[in-house]
């Protein structure tokens, strides 16, 4: 059973019980800084996973490479959110829409540079 909390003071706090054990996670709300640490070396990551999938020739065409890297972009932004405690659905509506853009212009670039 999951409780969110959304009184202002118990805002960032979720209690998890599970076989009868209560865990309590706090939540921390990121700023804008780290947003941007995290965007940039998710950046420099698919980059680097881009080149290497592409001189893979395991794979065969843009839309499986693209769908493999839309995949690992979210899988390793949930990994460097939790890692700083925080996720996704924690974030406010207008650092969610930074994240968009910038996926967006991250595979806008990536896909511009490997058409052929």
């Amino acid at each position: 059973m999951i409780i969110n909390c959304h009184t202002q003071k118990n805002r960032n706090k979720t209690h998890n019980t599970f076989f009868g054990f209560k865990i309590r996670l706090i939540m921390t709300v990121l700023t804008e800084k780290t947003l941007e640490e995290i965007l940039s070396y998710l950046e420099m990551s698919i980059n680097n996973l881009a080149k290497e999938a592409f001189e893979n020739i395991e794979f065969e065409g843009k839309f499986q490479v693209e769908n493999f890297l839309q995949n690992q972009f979210e899988i390793r932004l949930e990994n460097l959110l939790l890692a700083k405690s925080s996720s996704i659905h924690h974030l406010e509506s207008g650092m969610k829409n930074k994240i968009m853009q910038r996926k967006q212009e991250i595979f806008d670039q990536i896909f511009k540079q490997y058409e052929n």
